[in-house]
């Protein structure tokens, strides 16, 4: 850790002299916003990063007669030495993100070199996001895992936490270019936005099923969400049914319920509504419950089998469409590990991921693999 902290000073002095004058000067008051508070914050983040690699430099100084003795000892990821990987989600707290966690701690365990930090806004704020990606960086983490909840709002964070030497990659949702090294993606944007289309005109009754239907997403800046409904507005075109409306309650159970509510007065021809986020889905089904619906106007999404079941079995749902999260967890933190062993690089066409087996990557993308279906059939088999 000694020597992961010292480069991480001099590759974070090195970023500060290429950097163009704007960059590296204290910022003009005029871009601020002109109050107190603010101009405090950033003078509070500016200090407490230049303490914090003072106070580093000044430990290595003092430590410095024990490094011919640590010579011998593995490089920051190699061998036995601890590493520090921090897995952000856009929301703690449900059950989607509690189960990727599980994967993870599993991965931690069976790599045995791994300490785990999950933590993350129980509001899906992502400036709370980016916050926490600010404080991790100045303590010295060896790599960041981030699902994005709006990608623009958190990418300085993640570019500055690059720049101090912190390995940087996304999963769950992508970020921006050039903020992170690789994206853990659970599947093809094409592959679920298509899968959902695919599952409501089978619940529906087939190709020839005519009437309205609803989108209700999370937030409008969600870049997951937005990809898959780029391919589910072409899908639906080629159907017989209509995409009235898109909803963004953002990651609120109750504001989904409240949208899903709405739709439902709104439409008199309403056949189905998509819940394309683990906290949409699950309140649109309830919405569809509450007013005795179900079986009438049906819903489908994406959310965790456990969190689904009693609508699969109330008739409210026939179809969940998601991914094994607790892998997606796993498969995150095994490639964090290998990124910070150096082991996993750019290029690289394939990955070994331990039980899972070898998972392809395509460009920078590691894919998990592709969706599943759950139904009444199956849906007993899955326990997440």
């Amino acid at each position: 850790m000694k020597q992961n902290l010292m480069q991480r000073s001099l590759n974070s002095q090195e970023c500060r002299t290429n950097r163009s004058a704007s960059e590296s000067s204290p910022l003009p008051l005029r871009e601020m916003d002109g109050t107190v508070a603010t101009i405090n914050r950033w003078l509070s983040r500016t200090i407490g990063r230049a303490l914090a690699v003072f106070i580093v430099v000044a430990c290595l100084s003092d430590c410095s007669g024990e490094t011919d003795n640590d010579s011998g000892a593995a490089s920051p990821g190699g061998g036995s030495e601890k590493l520090t990987i921090c897995l952000l989600p856009k929301i703690k707290g449900i059950a989607y993100f509690t189960s990727c966690a599980e994967g993870a701690q599993a991965a931690a365990d069976e790599l045995g070199n791994v300490e785990l930090i999950y933590d993350g806004p129980t509001d899906g704020d992502p400036k709370k996001q980016a916050e926490m990606i600010e404080q991790w960086t100045v303590d010295g983490v060896d790599v960041i895992c981030v699902a994005p909840n709006a990608p623009d709002v958190v990418a300085n964070a993640m570019r500055e936490a690059q720049d101090l030497g912190v390995i940087v990659l996304t999963w769950d949702a992508d970020g921006v270019e050039n903020a992170r090294s690789f994206f853990v993606n659970q599947a093809t944007a094409q592959s679920i936005g298509q899968g959902m289309v695919d599952a409501m005109v089978k619940d529906l009754g087939g190709p020839d099923v005519e009437g309205d239907v609803v989108i209700v997403s999370a937030d409008a800046t969600s870049a997951n969400q937005n990809a898959w409904i780029d391919v589910m507005k072409p899908a639906l075109e080629k159907t017989k049914l209509n995409l009235v409306t898109i909803k963004y309650p953002g990651e609120n159970a109750s504001a989904a319920l409240a949208d899903a509510q709405d739709v439902i007065k709104k439409y008199p021809n309403l056949k189905g509504i998509f819940g394309i986020s683990s906290v949409s889905f699950p309140g649109a089904a309830e919405a569809v419950e509450q007013m005795g619906k179900s079986g009438e106007i049906l819903v489908t999404g994406l959310s965790t089998p456990n969190e689904m079941k009693r609508f699969v079995e109330n008739g409210t749902v026939k179809s969940v469409i998601l991914w094994n999260t607790i892998d997606l967890g796993y498969l995150t933190i095994l490639a964090a590990e290998s990124l910070a062993k150096g082991e996993l690089k750019p290029g690289d066409t394939t990955f070994q991921a331990g039980r899972l087996g070898e998972k392809p990557i395509e460009g920078d993308n590691i894919l998990l693999g592709d969706i599943l279906v759950f139904t009444a059939e199956n849906i007993d088999e899955y326990d997440f």
